[in-house]
């Protein structure tokens, strides 16, 4: 029965597919009469199978605008004595269909209707015989607007409509392009270096609870499952209880993203020659750690920012770089605290988050009533929420050109959070490699690039088709197969591909005497060499009560001090 469902859907999604990409979004442009201030475009939604539309403003009649909105304009009654003649009439949507509408505006000389609607736009979609008999362009405009039209012009006004062309691709690109290399790049060194400095620094005692680092967590296969199912679900949910859950987003977007900015700034922070002094003595949570001025007065900078985005989110002129920068902290801390420990880890992870975004942009339209990927509907915010929040999961850029996509349906160029941490792991995990077999940083390079390639292929997909694109279908497959066929290409594909090159690496001597304790002497530690008759060699003692690791190295004569048995490369 599920089966037969399905195929019974599809004909009709594809049905609802079609009609849709034959609405297209438009421009009305609105002066007043009496001079007064600068015309201003406003959006709207039209059929160009009623009528098209010029794509230049100079090759546009401008007409008079006449307030009809408290007719239906559903009968020959509701027409004025004098027609519309050489203007475009706003009337209120409902009571009957656009054709009946359209048909009585042109019958009394409307040369374009505007219907204004309080609901979603919808295309004012007829038939066949519909659109020949029509001459004249209809389009809906929201009811929102032409209160503002009334409000800003007054009731004397004039009106263009037209359509220009959408250009291919945005400038805003180049500075997504921008912040998500440089994002995966940063991370990816950042926790590549962290990881193998760590493995090479526990014997080192922290002087301060400020600088104690997150461990990072090692994925496994079982993680990556649970992950995956907590995915899908989530997405689901939001997709039908967004507004009861967008809240909740924002609220773990807030306390993500100040903790993200805190790790990031606290190196450059203990830098700094203030503030090194500590609070007093107390009980209070955190507070008993004695933390220095200086990080307590940047974790309360780190949460004023937070703060600050939560309650200007929605001023579009500037909040959306407060978003970026917090969004970019969040996914440098990520990077750092999460690791994929192999390549087959990578591979497993890349694989199934690839096959998730491409199920829910391209095969969810087929499954849902309104033919809507439910990936890009709640990446971009229900058309029909009350609440009209959208996910701060997302980088933004506004559009810097104009367009009426831009004015209407996405005034913002987006790119997801997991399109930068997915891949982003993928590069951590190659300058780990990198470092461990002294590879000059090639696999980190490499990879690098073909993220980079990856993200200009789905900026190409995006300009080509005109819709969302699943970014990590592009994404996954550069990135997996250069780093795979760079390790086959140099021979260490199974070294690359098990992770067995961190696993064996040497432990240096001072790290193992601090994991061991002090140890006893052994009999054969004891004699360190024959000495010749009547001459006798003395060992510098060390005190019982003192571990090796407080033992300053010395410079002074019969004291000899150990350098770590490291590899290149591998700062302290």
């Amino acid at each position: 029965m599920a089966a037969t469902a399905t195929v019974a859907w599809l004909p009709a999604a594809i049905l609802l597919f079609v009609a849709q990409v034959a609405c297209e979004y438009g421009m009305v442009r609105v002066v007043s009469e009496m001079g007064g201030p600068k015309g201003k475009d406003y959006c709207i939604l039209y059929n160009p199978q009623w009528a098209h539309l010029p794509h230049d403003l100079s090759k546009a009649s401008l007409l008079q605008l006449r307030d009809w909105t408290a007719s239906m304009l559903c009968s020959p009654s509701d027409l004025p004595a004098k027609g519309f003649s050489n203007q475009i009439p706003l009337v209120t949507r409902g009571n009957c269909t656009f054709y009946e509408k359209v048909r009585l505006a042109q019958g009394s000389g409307a040369h374009g209707l505007l219907i204004v609607s309080k609901e979603t736009l919808v295309p004012p979609g007829g038939n066949k015989t519909q659109y020949e008999e029509i001459g004249i362009p209809v389009a809906l405009v929201s009811h929102k607007d032409m209160v503002d039209i009334f409000k800003s012009f007054g009731r004397a006004v004039r009106a263009a409509l037209y359509a220009p062309n959408e250009p291919l691709l945005d400038y805003n690109m180049v500075i997504i392009f921008i912040m998500a290399v440089g994002t995966v790049a940063l991370g990816g060194y950042w926790a590549g270096s962290r990881d193998v400095r760590k493995r090479y620094m526990k014997h080192k005692r922290d002087d301060g609870p400020e600088k104690q680092e997150d461990e990072a967590v090692d994925v496994t296969p079982i993680m990556t499952c649970v992950f995956m199912v907590m995915c899908c679900s989530m997405l689901v949910l939001l997709y039908y209880f967004y507004d009861h859950l967008v809240y909740m987003i924002i609220g773990i977007f807030c306390l993500a993203s100040s903790t993200g900015l805190y790790s990031c700034l606290s190196p450059l922070v203990q830098r700094l020659p203030f503030g090194k002094c500590r609070v007093r003595d107390n009980n209070l949570p955190y507070f008993h750690k004695r933390p220095q001025v200086r990080m307590l007065l940047l974790a309360l900078f780190c949460v004023a920012v937070s703060v600050v985005w939560s309650i200007f989110r929605n001023e579009d002129q500037w909040a959306w770089i407060l978003q970026d920068a917090l969004g970019i902290a969040f996914c440098l801390y990520m990077l750092k605290t999460i690791r994929l420990p192999t390549f087959k880890a990578c591979t497993l992870l890349l694989l199934l988050l690839f096959i998730y975004d491409v199920f829910f942009v391209f095969i969810t339209p087929f499954l849902t009533k309104s033919g809507n990927s439910i990936m890009v509907e709640v990446a971009t915010g229900p058309m029909d929420s009350a609440t009209h929040e959208k996910l701060p999961m997302v980088l933004k850029v506004p559009r810097l050109n104009t367009s009426p996509l831009a004015l209407c349906d996405r005034p913002f160029s987006l790119l997801g959070f997991g399109d930068i941490l997915v891949p982003g792991l993928l590069v951590a995990y190659c300058h780990r490699f990198d470092i461990q077999v002294q590879s000059s940083r090639i696999y980190f390079v490499a990879c690098t690039i073909a993220y980079g390639i990856g993200l200009l292929v789905t900026f190409m997909a995006l300009a080509l088709m005109q819709r969302g694109q699943p970014a990590l279908l592009y994404l996954v497959p550069c990135t997996l197969m250069t780093s795979g066929a760079l390790a086959l290409w140099r021979r260490e594909l199974g070294m690359f591909w098990t992770g067995s090159g961190f696993a064996d690496l040497p432990q240096p001597s001072w790290a193992l005497a601090t994991a061991q304790g002090p140890q006893p002497p052994k009999e054969s530690e004891a004699v360190l060499s024959q000495q010749p008759p009547g001459k006798a060699q003395v060992m510098p003692a060390m005190p019982a009560e003192q571990p090796p690791e407080l033992a300053e190295p010395k410079d002074g004569a019969g004291v000899s001090t150990q350098e770590p048995t490291g590899l290149p490369g591998a700062s302290a």
